[in-house]
């Protein structure tokens, strides 16, 4: 069984730099972390290799920073880390980030399940996963919160969607993101971190690429762009209910009321 992660670097924080001329994200401008829905990923492809054997490979798109993120993956258990990086993608979408894993994915001669995480922390979009797979003409679900079965033909999983819960099999190759709470991501092993040591991260570059077509990458190949990012203002207003437990309560009633929190 080769199985592929796909993993992402985020903001550890919401004090973030946005280039006024493209309105991409300096990623290298602000503290990163390992994108928290990845995690859930990385975990179910360890668990279905020591089911059915395999590799696990983790890839990333992103600055040699990234390396860091690689190099922990390797003390949980990953078998080989592959970093897309490059210039010419700086600056994509969700289009031109999908079209660039796939495009790497192809070039380390596909896999049979590539997972995703759910969503990143940073763009919320939910939609990098299933993109990788339309581009590369495969199947996949979409927010699998259980693996109901695995086997060396197929997968079987539960989507929990917006108004329904879904069970579908799925053959090889395929692909599935999968929802936080379907497991418990292990901790990093220090007797792997010491084995790992000296492992090296794979980088791949544009050269690299099957497709060669620079408008497919990058800005150029990014029809959306942001126009502005801020955090949320705080709200610092207070309530403060007066009288004994009954009036406190009735006035906590009427007030959630009043809100339609209730």
């Amino acid at each position: 069984m080769k199985i592929i992660v796909c993993m992402k670097q985020v903001p550890a924080t919401s004090q973030v730099e946005i280039d006024p001329e493209t309105g991409a994200m300096k990623r290298l401008s602000s503290n990163t972390r390992t994108n928290p829905y990845d995690l859930f990923a990385l975990e179910t492809a360890l668990q279905i290799r020591e089911k059915l054997g395999g590799t696990v490979t983790v890839l990333t798109m992103g600055p040699s920073q990234a390396e860091i993120m690689m190099k922990d993956t390797y003390t949980m258990g990953a078998d080989d880390a592959v970093i897309l990086s490059d210039k010419k993608f700086a600056g994509s979408d969700v289009l031109a980030t999908s079209y660039t894993l796939a495009q790497g994915i192809r070039v380390l001669k596909g896999a049979d399940l590539i997972l995703c995480g759910r969503q990143t922390t940073d763009g919320d979009t939910a939609q990098v996963g299933p993109a990788i797979a339309e581009h590369m003409g495969i199947p996949h679900c979409a927010w699998v919160s259980e693996i109901l079965d695995v086997t060396k033909d197929a997968i079987t999983v539960r989507q929990n969607l917006e108004a329904v819960t879904q069970v579908s099999e799925m053959h090889y190759p395929c692909l599935i993101t999968v929802d936080k709470d379907m497991c418990v991501p292990r901790l990093p092993s220090y007797i792997l971190k010491k084995k790992t040591a000296d492992r090296p991260v794979k980088y791949l570059t544009f050269d690299d690429l099957p497709d060669q077509n620079l408008s497919r990458y990058g800005l150029t190949g990014s029809p959306t762009s942001v126009a502005r990012m801020f955090a949320p203002p705080a709200k610092d207003s207070q309530v403060y209910l007066q009288g004994n437990a009954e009036e406190k309560a009735n006035q906590l009633f009427q007030t959630l009321l009043s809100k339609k929190i209730i």
